[in-house]
């Protein structure tokens, strides 16, 4: 009782905090971002004339998506700019509801009572800027705390500089490593509230080391490569391998002159030593709340090697998507497993909004409603449909086949705000039995 009264408390303080009596009108970021060129179209013209941001970013920044600012701004007095620098304070707020029915065999394959039914699913504080050097040079700093794991850990945090003579920019820090559309993407401008099974399993979602970033906007190429240890990280709950190279070549073959038509073509690498020799590959059945539906328990490990596809294409308010991931596993005492598993993704923006894409870092930004509430508007809404798959069940490993089906429900009430709701329908094949797992899920969402 004590834990939700506090949660509702500070639901209530975040709610205030974005009260329309706050801002008169929210005005568009401005950010210490880095580009070789203007973003293409330049801004649209949404539902009614209200002005959107351009359907095309050209510019990234040391925090990358994680850094990404909201389209418009609620506040003023959270960044400074001066004579060394520029300076911003952003803030994310996540929490998640979920219920769930199952049939007798998904009772007897996972005990989903023993979680709570609401979790904290993000809570962080990001600082970032620029540095005013000869070479445009940008910093962030990420500090989060992992629920799953009770710590506070450093996320996107590094430097990094323009360096035009190899078509891009170098960073050195902490990152997510590059591979995936949907992996780089940040959670809170997503479409769905969880990434596939198969992702949160096989691919850790931070890194140490240092990465390359490439852009040539007349071929239309973008690509990342890096290299991590862990170094630093090791002992978190992120830091599953000792080291490990990855990188992603992405080719945009289609894209109109406004930026509204867009397909993004992609192809991701990985090669990884794991930790201590050993790997456990695992996931949640896309709810937070949730405990682990497919796990192969931990077992010992030479190297693993990872080939991603991603497809995605938006013909202005729909986007259509699929990756698909293969992974293979050094593990001579496990049979050297295969697992591998994907997803199929269409969102419609019903009210017209088109989701920008960012062409220096491959991904997608958030929604940003063309009339918020703030404005007197209706927000953008957004209907989802997604199929996900993963197989981990290979060699001796009987980590358990499992798909997914969700239909949700996005509420962009303003830049800051995100109501979501969902409907998922499970079918877990583990332990010689097929159980089945309807979701019922709901999340609330704040970022600054």
């Amino acid at each position: 009782m004590k834990r939700a009264t506090a949660t509702t408390g500070l639901l209530v303080i975040v709610g205030l905090l974005g009260m329309p009596g706050r801002v008169a009108a929210q005005k568009p970021a401005t950010t210490g971002s880095q580009s070789a060129g203007p973003a293409a179209g330049g801004a649209q013209q949404g539902a009614g004339g209200a002005s959107q941001p351009p359907a095309i970013d050209d510019t990234i920044s040391a925090g990358e998506s994680d850094d990404e600012e909201p389209a418009r701004k609620l506040v003023k007095f959270n960044e400074y700019a001066g004579p060394l620098g520029s300076f911003r304070v952003g803030f994310t707020f996540l929490y998640d509801y979920a219920a769930f029915s199952q049939d007798a065999n998904s009772e007897d394959q996972v005990d989903v009572e023993a979680n709570d039914n609401d979790k904290l699913r993000d809570f962080r504080l990001v600082f970032a800027g620029r540095l005013n050097f000869k070479r445009p040079t940008t910093w962030s700093t990420g500090i989060m705390y992992d629920a799953a794991n009770d710590e506070w850990v450093f996320r996107q945090t590094g430097i990094m500089v323009d360096v035009p003579e190899i078509w891009g920019q170098i960073f050195v820090g902490r990152s997510k490593e590059g591979f995936s559309l949907n992996k780089v993407m940040v959670g809170t401008s997503g479409w769905g509230m969880e990434r596939a099974p198969i992702s949160d399993a096989t691919v850790p979602i931070l890194a140490d080391g240092v990465k390359w970033l490439g852009y040539v906007p007349r071929a239309r190429i973008l690509w990342n490569l890096g290299f991590y240890g862990d170094v630093l990280s090791e002992g978190h709950g992120f830091s599953t391998y000792d080291n490990q190279i990855s990188g992603r070549f992405a080719w945009l073959p289609v894209m109109s002159n406004d930026g509204g038509t867009l397909l993004h073509v992609g192809v991701s690498g990985r090669y990884g030593k794991p930790n201590e020799g050993k790997l456990r590959i695992r996931a949640r059945p896309g709810a937070w709340p949730a405990p682990y539906f497919i796990d192969t328990q931990e077992f010992a490990a030479n190297s693993a090697t990872m080939t991603g596809l991603e497809v995605y294409y938006r013909p202005g308010r729909f986007t259509f998507g699929t990756e698909y991931f293969l992974q293979s596993v050094d593990a001579p005492d496990s049979g050297n497993p295969f697992f591998h598993g994907g997803e199929v993704a269409v969102a419609w923006v019903i009210t017209g909004e088109t989701r920008n894409y960012n062409t220096r870092g491959g991904y997608f930004n958030a929604i940003s409603p063309a009339r918020s509430i703030y404005s007197g508007g209706r927000g953008a809404w957004e209907v989802v449909a997604q199929l996900t798959y993963a197989d981990l069940d290979s060699g001796t490993l009987s980590g358990g086949k499992y798909w997914r089906f969700t239909q949700m429900l996005n509420w962009h009430a303003s830049d800051n705000i995100r109501f979501e709701v969902a409907y998922g329908y499970g079918s877990l094949d583990r332990f010689g039995l097929v159980g089945k797992t309807h979701f019922f899920q709901t999340r609330f969402q704040f970022i600054l």
